[in-house]
């Protein structure tokens, strides 16, 4: 069977200064169970009134922990208690997953291994119930395969991505736009949770490949984790450098504290990875995470009289545990 035509999502300055003078809608997670129904792990459609919150524990050594009973947490919203109405462990709500790979010429010699990786992760996390989609990020930001769970789709998706030397777009759509140098990392994030997250349910993840350096996006760091909240996905990082591509082309490298920012408040996390020959060992730490979520529905005690961000803490005060959970979400007027 010929594999559909890869999906172009056109960078295009006009349109995208439009869609940020709008206000994006809130959308609500899957609406918990009430106290007392037994959990079969499917979504909901809910009311905005419930909020899910995604959550992953690991104790001082780093291990994870996939034991802990729903009177082991606390939670509170703006500083408010809240009573958690539902609660599971190991969650099987189908997952929408997106893979963004960085393809800009910093990582030229880094790219065969993460498409290997990227190949051998989506084949280990997908279940029957999930949904995944692969794109790329440089000057452009292409879709090369919308969501799906068939894996040869997505295998022959990645083989598409080539690094894109020239610095300039190679889509045709661009060309009354012309783009020349970039790394648009934070569009990629926005776009992705504008167009392809946002109107999901379930579980959603996205996991890019990158350096951590953005350069010529049209929003910017704060758009981009906004976008990334208001569609409730869960941000991981894995970062990977070529120390002498900075070396030989003069380059400053910034680092990747943004990322590791981002992903954490998003309740994902940024991984360093020092060898290309070892991204392998950090997609397996995402693929383990996503088999030990613990998931928590609460519908909140504090009345929301306008829309506006809410801002959500989730610990455990038995254990020396460290929990990672989204720091918030944006709310809708009542």
């Amino acid at each position: 069977m010929k594999a559909p035509t890869p999906v172009i999502v056109k960078l295009v300055c006009s349109v995208i200064c439009a869609i940020l003078t709008v206000a994006l809608p809130f959308h609500a997670a899957p609406k918990a169970q009430q106290a007392g129904e037994p959990s079969n792990g499917s979504p909901i459609r809910s009311t905005s009134s419930v909020v899910n919150v995604y959550a992953t524990v690991r104790d001082r050594h780093g291990r994870l922990i996939s034991s802990l009973d729903k009177n082991d947490f606390v939670l509170s919203e703006d500083g408010a208690p809240q009573q958690i109405q539902f609660f599971s462990r190991e969650t099987n709500v189908p997952l929408s997953l997106g893979v963004l790979i960085d393809t800009s010429p910093s990582q030229g010699r880094l790219l065969a291994e993460e498409q290997r990786a990227a190949k051998l992760f989506l084949g280990k996390v997908l279940e029957s119930t999930d949904q995944a989609f692969v794109a790329h990020f440089d000057v452009d930001v292409e879709v090369l395969q919308d969501f799906t769970n068939t894996p040869a789709l997505l295998s022959n998706a990645l083989d598409q991505m080539q690094i894109n030397s020239t610095g300039e777009s190679i889509l045709p759509e661009s060309s009354a736009h012309p783009h020349q140098g970039g790394t648009r990392l934070y569009d990629a994030l926005y776009l992705a949770s504008n167009e392809l997250m946002k109107t999901r349910y379930g579980r959603k993840v996205v996991v890019m490949v990158t350096d951590g350096e953005d350069q010529g996006s049209t929003v910017d760091w704060k758009q981009s984790l906004e976008s990334v909240e208001k569609a409730d996905v869960i941000v991981y990082s894995i970062i990977i450098t070529d120390p002498d591509f900075y070396l030989v082309t003069g380059i400053p490298y910034r680092g990747s504290e943004a990322m590791q920012k981002l992903s954490l408040a998003t309740g994902g996390h940024a991984i360093g990875v020092a060898s290309v020959h070892n991204i392998g060992g950090a997609f397996d730490e995402i693929a383990a995470e996503l088999r030990s979520e613990y998931l928590l529905s609460y519908a909140p005690s504090n009345s929301h009289p306008s829309p506006g961000f809410r801002q959500i803490r989730l610990r455990t005060p038995i254990h020396n545990y460290t929990v990672r959970a989204r720091s918030g979400y944006y709310a809708p007027a009542e």
